[in-house]
């Protein structure tokens, strides 16, 4: 398996020269239907995941992502084929702009900044935001939940810029429907029925824009990894996987 940092986040490369983002002027001219300038794009990210199989010697992969990382994964299956043994679009989307939007709630508190740059308070923020987007039927206890955010925030550097230009590129991409129906892959798409950040209505778009897609919908998960759910994606995606490549063996 192939874990990777996407290109402004973690441990990966940060392009701090492509300078600070307006999300507030690019999230108006999205609701005002109006073109937005990204600094890169989802296709770009898409080419990094392709270029690391190449540097690596994978001539091709079961290519797995979640939320933006979906939409990367949609992207490398539809324009990489080559690169591409079957697609695994998890909580993510087409990016059909009449889609239903994320619940207030949520996107309030994944755009809202912490209190402070300081340790403490980005675990704080963090905890919050996973309250608020998490999946209700698979809630981690609170210090199991404490635990894992300040792995994450001790993990790298905060780089509020990187997440804000990836978010740039969510926003400046063009549906992926007429993409996604170029597909020729085997695919599964997984969505939880409680997601707050992405509705299950995008679930149901990504599988219906894909042809031969199947569906999974998860009762309880929202839009998260909680530790519970490790089975239920262990069982999703080994699954589908090992009847992949048994077909390709028959």
């Amino acid at each position: 398996m192939i874990r990777f940092d996407n290109r402004d986040i973690g441990l990966s490369s940060h392009l701090s020269e492509l300078g600070k983002p307006d999300l507030a002027s690019a999230m108006a001219k999205a609701m005002a239907g109006e073109n937005i300038e990204a600094p890169y794009s989802l296709d770009d990210m898409a080419e990094d995941a392709v270029q690391l199989l190449r540097a690596l010697g994978v001539d091709s992969a079961h290519i797995v992502g979640a939320s933006m990382g979906g939409m990367i994964a949609q992207i490398v299956a539809a324009r990489h084929p080559d690169a591409t043994r079957s697609l695994i679009s998890i909580m993510s989307t087409t990016g059909r702009r009449d889609l239903p939007p994320a619940q207030p709630q949520a996107m309030a508190v994944l755009t809202s900044p912490p209190a402070s740059n300081g340790r403490l308070d980005r675990i704080r923020a963090g905890i919050n935001v996973w309250k608020v987007i998490g999946s209700p039927g698979f809630r981690e206890a609170d210090d199991e939940l404490e635990a894992k955010v300040a792995r994450e925030v001790d993990r790298a550097p905060y780089d509020p810029d990187g997440i804000g230009r990836q978010m740039l590129a969510i926003l400046a991409a063009p549906p992926r429907n007429d993409l996604l129906a170029t597909v020729r892959v085997p695919a599964r798409v997984i969505h939880g029925a409680d997601d707050p950040l992405i509705p299950l209505a995008a679930g149901h778009d990504t599988a219906a824009a894909i042809p031969g897609a199947e569906l999974v919908v998860v009762p309880g998960m929202g839009h998260g990894f909680e530790s519970a759910l490790v089975p239920v994606y262990l069982e999703q995606i080994g699954d589908f996987v090992a009847t992949v490549e048994q077909r390709a063996r028959g």
